[in-house]
């Protein structure tokens, strides 16, 4: 039997003033605050766009921020990683805040490096077969930008925690591990430790 799973978790929010509002970062009340981003990077926005928009005034969702769990399927094949890219190449020129977690240990692609090869920038590679990455699209004076955090990851060793930042300025600490630890729990799949 085969079959695939490709999981979107996405936080929404309803724009109050027509989703111009912006804060000016996050708030320290909440007790958690990000670290400089490794990167800040200049991207190029879509501007010549041709389409078609239909949106229900009467408040539907807005996409604020996605959490990507980069599967084998999406490393498998160059038009799977291309499609894969391309969303999330949308996600940030649309302002959209991203994180991308790959733990696939069987296929070699990095698609951080692709992505952000996607968006004109020219950045080192990541160099890390595991990682985990968060992306920030922010303007500063005029000019788009991307901010850019990323972990090399490792069989065996605790999962990081990364930025998440949403439409509006808002960013949530997304800790991987506590996740990844409490799922075990609640699934009760035994963790080997050692």
């Amino acid at each position: 039997m085969q079959f695939g799973i490709e999981i979107d978790v996405a936080a929404f929010e309803e724009p109050s003033n027509g989703g111009t509002e912006h804060l000016s970062g996050p708030d320290p009340s909440l007790g958690w605050t990000p670290p400089a981003p490794a990167q800040t990077i200049p991207i190029n926005l879509l501007t010549d766009t041709v389409e078609v928009i239909v949106f229900n005034q009467e408040a539907g969702p807005v996409l604020a921020g996605a959490i990507e769990l980069i599967s084998p399927a999406n490393k498998d094949r160059p038009p799977h990683r291309d499609a894969f890219v391309s969303k999330r190449a949308a996600y940030l020129q649309q302002g959209v805040g991203l994180v991308l977690v790959d733990v696939v240990t069987g296929r070699k692609a990095n698609l951080h490096d692709e992505l952000l090869a996607r968006l004109g920038a020219a950045p080192p590679p990541l160099g890390a077969a595991l990682y985990a990455a968060a992306y920030h699209p922010v303007e500063r004076q005029g000019q788009p930008t991307l901010d850019v955090w990323h972990e090399s990851l490792a069989v065996g060793r605790p999962l990081v925690t990364m930025p998440l930042w949403l439409l509006g300025g808002i960013c949530l600490p997304v800790d991987l591990d506590a996740t990844y630890q409490r799922t075990c729990r609640e699934q009760r799949i035994e963790i080997n430790s050692g």
